[in-house]
Order: structure tokens, then sequence, then C-alpha cells
């Protein structure tokens, strides 16, 4: 007998979460009846009824258990806070807006009591607009070159690489390259991504941009190795254009003139400056974030 534990993090979903309790509720009562579980929901500070919805639930049915912060964190801190205090000897980390079929836990459950110890659901289709499907394809291109297109977000994580994961206590997480780099073996399974039918995404064009900007400063050392590369480039262009204008001054008696090639120069090597001093501000300002030591999210209230 295996205990189980579904994470969900949850902002603004009211409307949707009794109608994903009772599938994933029918999913692992149906298909896992010697198993016991839980229902773990993070409420990430939503505004909207999602909390009262699930208080609800929680006292209808004991396997219901709500961790509720004191304010909106973010979709990272909620994760976290679901794997920190899960119980179960798996994990199932899941959307919920019900894009993610719980039918879809059955099948991982059931790559997991065949030995597999990390099981990820990849989306091999799913009905968002061409630019979010081609900035995200890109996205993990970038990041994760070795995961099937399109990355994913619906993992089952065995107890074992779980507790790894969960000593890791840096501030700023890509939590995707933290599961596969946690080393353990992984079982990659399609499924076909729904459509939201309930509430509306909170996840706009700038959360999309402030993760890829985040998990690409937090898991590469590109963009300071291309801007040392891009800066060696222009200080040797610069000391053999100034060797080619002193030769031409004292041999070639070319007096010097004008001032564009000047200001060119001034202007190139100046934004430079500019955006290498701002890729170094930002890896500052995490070795700040990491200092500080406070915690990824503060809990208001729990429910059991």
């Amino acid at each position: 007998m295996s205990h189980i534990s579904v994470c969900f993090a949850v902002y603004q979903n009211q409307g949707a979460l009794t109608q994903l309790y009772e599938e994933i509720t029918y999913e692992l009562t149906t298909h896992f009846p010697n198993d016991t579980y839980e229902l773990l929901f993070v409420n990430d500070g939503s505004k909207d009824e999602s909390l009262n919805e699930l208080i609800e639930l929680n006292k209808k049915d004991n396997h219901v258990k709500i961790i509720s912060f004191s304010r909106n964190f973010g979709q990272m801190a909620a994760i976290l806070a679901g794997w920190e205090n899960a119980t179960g000897d798996v994990v199932i980390n899941m959307a919920a807006d019900l894009q993610d079929p719980p039918k879809q836990v059955t099948a991982m459950l059931n790559e997991w009591k065949d030995g597999n110890e990390i099981v990820i659901s990849y989306r091999q289709s799913h009905g968002t607009s061409a630019t979010k499907k081609f900035t995200s394809r890109l996205f993990y291109k970038m990041m994760l070159p070795n995961v099937p297109p399109g990355g994913f977000d619906f993992a089952l994580i065995d107890r074992k690489p779980m507790n790894a994961i969960n000593s890791l206590t840096e501030k700023n997480r890509f939590y995707q390259y933290d599961i596969l780099w946690a080393g353990f073996k992984v079982k990659f399974i399609p499924y076909d991504k729904l459509d939201r039918t309930i509430g509306k995404s909170q996840y706009n064009f700038f959360k999309r941009f402030k993760n890829f900007y985040s998990a690409f400063l937090n898991v590469s050392y590109f963009p300071l190795r291309l801007l040392t590369s891009i800066g060696g480039i222009v200080a040797l262009s610069g000391f053999l254009y100034a060797l080619n204008i002193v030769y031409a001054y004292f041999f070639l008696e070319t007096p010097f003139n004008g001032w564009a090639p000047i200001m060119i120069v001034l202007l190139i090597i100046g934004g430079l400056i500019m955006l290498m001093l701002g890729v170094l501000g930002e890896y500052i300002w995490r070795i700040l974030d990491e200092v500080k030591r406070r915690p990824n999210y503060i809990i208001d209230k729990k429910w059991d």
C-alpha cells in the first residue's frame, strides 16, 4: 500500500476546484483502491472565492488539505510549499485549472509502480496560440535541450528524488531543471492538454518573460561568458583601430579628422558597458537575495 500526494498551486481558480476534486478523487479511488492519498491545495493569495471553495471541500473530505499564503508569492513558491508539506511516498504536481486531465494521473502512477522514479507528462498538443507555442518551444530548447519540445509542468516524483529536490536551498528556482538535475530514472509520457473552460489564465506575457529571464540566469553561465567574449572582441577591435590611427598619423601623414568615428565607437562601447553592468547587477541581486535568507513563502493558515 502506498500513500499518494497530489499537489495543486491555486491562484484565481474559483469554479474549477470542485470539478477538479471530483475527477481526481474518482481516478484515485477507482484505480488505486488499496492506496491512501491526500489532495494538497496551496492557495497563493487568490482574491476570488477559491479559498472558500477549498474550505467547503475540506469540511466534507479529510483527504483535502489546504495551505493558504499570507499574500501572493507566485507559482514557484506555491509549488515548493506543496512539495515541502506533502507526506506521500510519491508526489504529483499538476495544474488546478483542469487543463491537466486527472485521468493522466492514473497513467503516471502506473509508470511509477513499474519502477520509474520520476514520470513527466509532456504536452503533445494544446490549444494555445501559435506565439505561445513557439516561445515555449524556444525557451525549453535553450534551457532543457534534452526534454520533449514545449517542456513540461505535470510531473510525478518519487519520495527519494523528492527529498533530494527539497534539500535545495536556492531562493530563485527553476523547478523543471531541479527535477531533471536530481538525476533519477525519468520516464516521459505524452498527453493532450485540455482547453481551459472555467476562469481565465493569469499567466500573461510579462510573467512568462520573467520566468524565462530568471531561469536563464539561474541555470546558465552563458550570459556572463557571452558578454566576456563580446567585451574581448570590442577591446581587441578598438586596440587595432587605435594602432591604425597612430600609424596613419605618423607615417602616412594623414591627419585625424571627423568626430563621427569617435562618437560611433563611444556609443557602441558605452552601450556594451551598460549592458554588461546590467547583467552583472542581476547576478549580484540574486546573491543578495540568497544572503537575505528570506523564506519563499509565508503560510497564513492550514487546514488538515
